[in-house]
């Protein structure tokens, strides 16, 4: 398993120096960020020579690239942003190889208009899943045509908002190209040590085999968020039960700054050595 972070989390520019960065915090892997590049996030166009770049400070670096973020609002209120977000996402899906990754992670969206992280009633109704349901299938069409996976992580504000939910959409949008992004801090806001075990255990029960990659935020006591190895996330365990379950791919911690990446680094990997390297 290894263990790795946002590569937006260090305020750097340029392939080479964010990659220098994230090794020189203590991580061996990233999920990369256009934004990186001084690009948007979801750029129009992304150059050949933009790509490469990745790929030789992959190179130069030692440190691999575990995705790239291709975050947009699935099931936005307003269909032309949902098109020109599902035009980026091509564009991203069709530059990934180049960059050293297959897998692009998405966000499953919001109707709040104005934040694609913020919950909204209308997100729990039949007509958002449908909404959804119909933005996923072409999804997955781009990401076949360029032989990549599309990463959907649980959150409580989207409208994949639970594990099972997650279960729901793996077993509704066929083709074999969506993934898990799984994350135990978006599991929960506020809940006890065996509401949280609980929790997770469920979750990875229900995903295992379909677990892409793994995400490490945490949280306090309040239910805010922290950074990995600060709050109440016992990742000792979360590890544990990823292993167990079969995963063995990058655990990817973000939520944090970049004074604290060296901390976090040496918490994940304290917490995933001390575990059997298979599992159990």
């Amino acid at each position: 398993m290894k263990i790795g972070v946002f590569a937006k989390t260090f305020p750097t520019v340029g392939a080479l120096a964010t990659l220098q960065a994230v090794k020189n915090a203590g991580f061996e892997t990233a999920q990369f960020n256009m934004a990186c590049l001084g690009l948007p996030a979801m750029p129009d166009a992304i150059a050949p020579t933009d790509a490469a770049s990745i790929t030789e400070a992959s190179r130069a670096t030692g440190v691999s690239i575990a995705a790239v973020s291709g975050t947009y609002n699935m099931i936005h209120p307003d269909l032309a942003v949902r098109r020109k977000g599902l035009e980026r996402l091509e564009v991203l899906c069709a530059s990934a190889k180049a960059m050293g990754t297959t897998l692009v992670t998405l966000c499953t969206g919001t109707r709040d208009a104005q934040d694609q992280w913020r919950w909204h009633a209308d997100n729990a109704s039949p007509a958002a899943w449908s909404d959804l349901l119909e933005e996923m299938v072409k999804a997955v069409i781009i990401a076949a045509r360029h032989d990549v996976h599309l990463g959907v992580e649980p959150e409580l504000a989207n409208v994949v908002s639970s594990a099972a939910k997650a279960r729901a959409l793996l077993d509704q949008v066929k083709g074999g190209r969506v993934r898990i992004v799984l994350d135990p801090a978006n599991l929960f806001e506020r809940a006890s040590e065996a509401e949280r075990t609980a929790i997770i255990e469920r979750a990875v029960d229900l995903l295992g085999p379909d677990i892409g990659m793994a995400h490490a935020k945490d949280r306090d006591a309040h239910g805010g968020f922290v950074a990995p190895g600060t709050g109440v996330i016992d990742f000792r365990h979360f590890i544990a039960r990823l292993r167990k379950a079969g995963f063995d791919g990058a655990l990817v911690g973000h939520g944090f700054s970049a004074e604290e990446a060296p901390a976090v680094a040496r918490h994940l990997r304290a917490a995933a050595s001390l575990l059997p390297q298979s599992p159990s």
